[in-house]
């Protein structure tokens, strides 16, 4: 009886730290392509290869290169069984974050849909400030009274994307540096990120499972030392 009972205590510890194990790629996946779960209450237009305008509902944001100077996002239905849009973005700044996704919107007259703008993850400074078919774009600046950024080419694959030109179009459709529309880092944001590099999010997600399993670890081995004690 002792040592099956030994053999219990063993196998629930093991299987304790297979659990832990087993959520350890999804985590990581989560935080490298930043999925989120977003809810719209009202129809929202969005850019990209298969530009349109999303009903209100629950959709699902996520990067598909968050390794190259320009992201690519794609728009999903809340499970991802289905691509709505594959957007081109660009990256922008925001002086403080928060722990709650932050998607920002074009004004625009009433009765006509939101236009996406751009989309911040939890706990990130960095976010994607969307670009728009240049027709588009030079419309929405007219409508907002500010640039908007543009796409020179309008692709028909997400492939294609990364190789497309962006630029930044005026109100009045003149075409101006695509700093006027993103924001960039502070100087001694920017000096401080090239001194200590930011850790990349594969390790930051890594960290608390990798405790738990430990605890998970010790408290077995600590489980059936008491055990052995109790029984010699």
């Amino acid at each position: 009886m002792k040592q099956i009972d030994r053999f219990k205590i063993v196998a629930v510890s093991f299987c304790l730290f297979l659990t832990a194990l087993a959520f350890l790629p999804s985590a990581m996946a989560d935080t490298w392509n930043k999925k989120t779960i977003v809810t719209f209450s009202g129809p929202v237009e969005v850019p990209g290869v298969g530009a349109q305008t999303l009903p209100a509902g629950t959709y699902m944001f996520k990067l598909l290169d968050s390794s190259s100077d320009r992201n690519i996002v794609q728009i999903s239905n809340e499970d991802g069984t289905h691509v709505f849009t594959t957007i081109l973005a660009i990256p922008n700044y925001r002086l403080k974050s928060t722990d709650k996704t932050v998607i920002t919107f074009r004004e625009r007259a009433e009765g006509q849909p939101e236009a996406i703008r751009a989309w911040f993850y939890p706990g990130a400074q960095w976010g994607q400030e969307f670009a728009y078919p240049k027709l588009k774009a030079m419309e929405l600046a007219k409508e907002t009274n500010e640039p908007v950024l543009a796409t020179t080419e309008e692709p028909t694959e997400a492939a294609a994307l990364k190789d497309v030109p962006v630029e930044a179009v005026t109100p009045a459709g003149e075409e101006v540096p695509v700093a006027q529309v993103v924001e960039t880092p502070p100087v001694e944001t920017a000096s401080a990120a090239a001194t200590e590099p930011e850790p990349m999010p594969k390790t930051a997600s890594e960290m608390p499972l990798l405790a738990l399993m430990g605890l998970l670890s010790l408290g077995a081995g600590f489980a059936v030392w008491t055990y052995s004690k109790r029984t010699a």
